[in-house]
């Protein structure tokens, strides 16, 4: 009993330890960047994005289990604060869409991908995640499923609607 209780005492400090946690940034900060660029489509914004997760993490310190910080909670951490930082310069910014013809937004890849990123930040924060990890990050409906602790056909499903959603939204 001595030991266990020595062993929790302990893992504060190793888990806010600098050797902790530059170990946790090696390992899994690419994963978060890729996620919040292709989300974002920014470099700038990936690299807020990679420091907001990374901040985070450390200010959690002692809370977080080491061991239960696998690739898949880093890439849903990164797409979670990317769809925040969407919803953020949606929210402030003026639309340039409106000012556009139809025409010219249909011809404009740049502006169809700024175009979904504003319908993506209209949904639901689990929705948006669960989209942005299937179609950016190509996580598959099972290792979504077992994420979410849903059934693979619950997310089937959920996607599904999740598509519509945003056709809808796209078309206005």
């Amino acid at each position: 009993m001595g030991t266990a209780s020595h062993r929790l005492e302990a893992q504060p400090d190793v888990m806010t330890s600098p050797m902790w946690f530059a170990e946790l940034y090696e390992r899994h900060h690419s994963a978060v960047y890729r996620a919040a660029l292709r989300i974002t489509g920014s470099p700038a914004d990936a690299e807020d994005v990679l420091q907001t997760v990374f901040l985070r993490v450390l200010s959690q310190g002692a809370r977080l289990d080491p061991t239960q910080l696998p690739q898949a909670y880093f890439r849903r951490a990164g797409a979670n604060a990317a769809l925040d930082l969407l919803r953020r310069r949606v929210s402030h910014a003026e639309s340039r869409l409106d000012e556009a013809s139809p025409h010219a937004a249909v011809e404009s890849q740049a502006l169809l991908k700024e175009q979904l990123r504003r319908a993506i930040a209209t949904l639901e924060q689990s929705d948006a995640v669960l989209f942005l990890l299937r179609f950016v990050e190509g996580l598959s409906n099972g290792e979504l499923a077992e994420m979410f602790g849903q059934e693979k056909n619950s997310i089937a499903v959920r996607l599904h609607r999740i598509r519509q959603t945003l056709q809808v939204e796209m078309n206005r």
